[in-house]
């Protein structure tokens, strides 16, 4: 398989980013719900939040370097069979889920910044607290936070059910690209 795009699928390294975002963004999305409902004595009280911080952040990089990728390596583009609203639906799809993870990663950094202390990555290194003290930082991102982050995931799984879509009821090459086959 091919490192980058070509006119007819992804490459290896389109191929490998989107599916680590997606799996990211389902974990820390059950990770986010599973650890709102830990209680005071819970072991894993203070670790539960600092794990889901590092993956957030490193997310964060991820979305990063996949943006530069688009720019080195443009995607396949859509296909002929695609009418103008899918076009568009594709386009406003992406759009969102790209806007909408970094603004979630946003409001997780100014809720866990909000009192002036930066962000511990896996203990390695620490992501500095650049804004902090706004009024109600705290509970205005994390209210962002965590209805976006519900938005996402619905999202999402509409994205993977279009997928699906495509491939076994168009039987287009729209979910083939994105396994790295040729369209």
């Amino acid at each position: 398989m091919q490192l980058r795009n070509s006119s007819s699928r992804y490459g290896w390294v389109s191929i490998f980013l989107h599916w680590s975002v997606a799996l990211a963004v389902f974990g820390l999305f059950a990770l986010g719900l599973w650890m709102i409902d830990l209680d005071y004595y819970s072991t894993w009280r203070k670790d539960a939040p600092e794990l889901h911080k590092s993956i957030g952040l490193v997310l964060f990089a991820v979305m990063l370097l996949r943006v530069l990728w688009r720019f080195v390596s443009p995607p396949p583009p859509t296909l002929e069979s695609y009418s103008r609203m899918t076009r568009l639906g594709a386009r406003f799809g992406h759009s969102f889920l790209y806007l909408g993870l970094f603004a979630v990663m946003i409001a997780g950094y100014l809720i866990s910044t909000a009192d002036g202390v930066g962000i511990p990555v896996f203990g390695l290194f620490e992501v500095p607290a650049l804004v902090s003290g706004l009024p109600d930082q705290a509970d205005t991102a994390g209210l962002i936070h965590f209805w976006l982050a519900w938005a996402l995931v619905i999202f999402s799984g509409l994205h993977a059910l279009a997928a699906l879509k495509h491939h076994f009821i168009d039987r287009d090459a729209t979910l083939t690209r994105m396994l790295g086959r040729k369209a």
